[in-house]
């Protein structure tokens, strides 16, 4: 997110990681296939065959100015999968939004690659000046086999800004990891992601489904360190996640999102 100054200058932008159970596994998802691919890796649409909706939203540390919220919207078409994504953050006096058009494509049965382009609006109220970016994305996926995924995704590449100043660069990131399924009902990941202006961060996820339909979640980030946890409800076409994170320093974050399979 955005730390304001008493200057018409502002500082780097935050990709905001999306989905309650992406957040419940740590955001250890790089290497997964569904709707939240369009927020974590644009090669997962490319094995995500459903015309879906879904939605999110957290209240960031429980202050209702750092609401987010976010919508997500997959076509399946005849050579892939084409991604819309939405978010917001903020509250009317300063807000951030961001709007994705992505398409993911699988490369014969065990790899898929994907890219996407957004457009990047703050609005300050007052004095401040308005921004506006534009950033690109993409990423890979391969199974070498049934039971593991890996995932690579790098978000803009090149050091987009949203003014000529360079306080103004948006983050860059690097995510690599790999998932394993041992059992039909437990899924274990591990994921790192390297912002060029933060320590390397290590991501860890784990998912067992307890009962047909009901998946229980956690998982653990550092630098800095934040545990994570959440439930899934599967009811048809229906699925609905909750999920609560926890940081050391600024408290806890609930999350909830839902998505609907309409074909």
């Amino acid at each position: 997110m955005y730390i304001l100054f008493p200057s018409p200058y502002i500082i780097a932008q935050e990709n905001f990681p999306i989905g309650s159970r992406p957040a419940a596994l740590a955001n250890a998802v790089v290497m997964e296939s569904d709707i939240w691919s369009v927020f974590h890796n644009q090669a997962g649409l490319g094995d995500y065959h459903n015309l879906s909706i879904g939605f999110h939203h957290e209240n960031k540390y429980v202050v209702d100015e750092f609401a987010l919220h976010a919508l997500a919207l997959t076509v399946p078409v005849n050579q892939g999968t084409i991604g819309f994504s939405y978010t917001y953050f903020g509250y009317p006096k300063y807000n951030e939004s961001k709007i994705g058009l992505g398409f993911g494509k699988n490369f014969g049965d065990k790899f898929s690659a994907g890219v996407q382009v957004n457009y990047h609006y703050v609005y300050v109220f007052g004095e401040y000046e308005n921004r506006h970016a534009l950033t690109a994305e993409g990423g890979i996926q391969y199974k070498p086999i049934e039971t593991i995924r890996i995932g690579i995704h790098v978000f803009n590449p090149s050091r987009s800004r949203l003014s000529p100043v360079d306080i103004d660069t948006l983050m860059t990131t690097l995510r690599a990891g790999f998932s394993y399924s041992p059992v039909e009902k437990l899924w274990m990941a591990i994921e790192t992601e390297k912002n060029l202006d933060y320590n390397l961060r290590i991501k860890a996820g784990i998912e067992y489904e307890i009962l047909k339909g009901l998946n229980l979640r956690t998982g653990i980030i550092s630098h800095p360190v934040q545990n994570t946890f959440g439930l899934g409800f599967n009811i048809s076409r229906i699925s609905a996640d909750v999920a609560f994170s926890h940081n050391q320093t600024l408290g806890f974050m609930p999350h909830f999102s839902l998505q609907v399979r309409l074909k």
